[in-house]
């Protein structure tokens, strides 16, 4: 009997008796979306198209740096030295690595008006995002619509992972608001490494390729988390929250919130520089300035602390939350920097 060339690369997934031919058959007929192209969502993207996931749609705002390299490994030089857009350079790659499939490239920040429109006819998401408003967001989504996703986190050299449903408990369970600029640590504030970021997209991957073959009985109930340095691996029992606003009282907060009310942006007139509203929280400055200490120089005054960044630019938050990053006008990437300096 002769094999040919599609079965072939996927014969040995397929020979893997959870998923099979009919589980193969599954894999390459769905749809997912990735929502972030970085640490995560790269390798993430990768591991499906290898896996023959039908469509997979790349959806990020940001551009290829330098400083990505160390563990988005499927990026280059190249995609660096020209700051390519990183959805349309992860597009290009996994293009090469699997013809067989279609992949969509879509350079777009996600917002409540927009999400539907981005995430319309995928059967899972994959959470690559690097802020907890746009998790949230998703959250809401979800639950709206019951498409699951697989959220995953990474800093330093842990991280976690777990499949949401859309139902109950849902990621708000574990979050109910975001929290507040600087209260969490960021991979560009506390560092990161490439073998936890591999390690959780690798963990996201697989809890994808287990729903989208058939085995959902097989996908973990528990928050996965892993501390890698430490050699730590446990397990986290999630329960629903009783007054949870989205899974139990559906009220998407973040889903309804108008475009003013998510951090709008705007481009300040005649200067290299874009505006993030920042909603009216008490920053505590002071902690924020010993947060970038091993970031670049600061400085801080009664009003505000700036961070001095690699390529002349800089960023300026405000006690109200409000920031300013100079050296740059496209408001997509200012917003990209907001969050990996400041966090949500």
């Amino acid at each position: 009997m002769t094999i040919s060339r599609s079965d072939e690369r996927y014969l040995r997934q397929s020979q893997f008796d959870p998923i099979g031919q009919e589980g193969q058959a599954r894999i390459e007929s769905a749809r997912v979306a990735v929502l972030g192209c970085g640490a995560l969502g790269s390798v993430a993207s990768e591991l499906l198209a290898r896996a023959g996931v039908g469509t997979i749609r790349l959806i990020d705002r940001d551009l290829v740096e330098w400083s990505n390299l160390q563990r988005q490994s499927l990026y280059t030089e190249v995609d660096a030295e020209a700051a390519a857009a990183k959805a349309e350079a992860a597009a290009s790659h996994l293009r090469a690595i699997n013809s067989s499939i279609e992949i969509q490239e879509r350079v777009v920040d996600i917002t409540p008006n927009n999400i539907a429109h981005n995430l319309e006819n995928v059967d899972l998401v994959i959470d690559a995002t690097d802020n907890f408003a746009a998790r949230l967001l998703l959250n809401d989504w979800s639950i709206q619509t019951r498409t699951p996703w697989v959220h995953g986190g990474c800093i330093g050299a842990g991280g976690q992972v777990r499949l949401f449903d859309g139902e109950s408990p849902c990621f708000r369970c574990l979050l109910p608001q975001p929290p507040l600029p600087g209260e969490t640590a960021t991979c560009d504030t506390a560092g990161v490494i490439g073998p936890a970021t591999h390690l959780i997209a690798s963990l996201q991957a697989c809890e994808a390729i287990k729903w989208l073959s058939g085995n959902c009985l097989d996908v973990r109930n528990e928050i996965l988390s892993v501390d890698l340095w430490h050699n730590q691996i446990r397990t986290i029992r999630l329960s629903p929250a009783p007054d949870c606003r989205a899974c139990v009282q559906h009220e998407y907060d973040f889903l309804n919130a108008s475009t003013l009310e998510t951090q709008s942006a705007e481009t300040l007139c005649g200067r290299d520089a874009v505006q993030i509203a920042g909603g009216g929280a008490d920053v505590d400055l002071q902690r924020m300035a010993r947060t970038w200490e091993t970031v670049g120089e600061v400085k801080t005054s009664r009003f505000f602390v700036r961070l001095s960044l690699p390529e002349e630019r800089m960023l300026t938050l405000f006690r109200d939350g409000r920031a300013v990053i100079s050296g740059v006008r496209d408001v997509s990437h200012a917003r990209s920097l907001f969050d990996r300096y400041v966090g949500s």
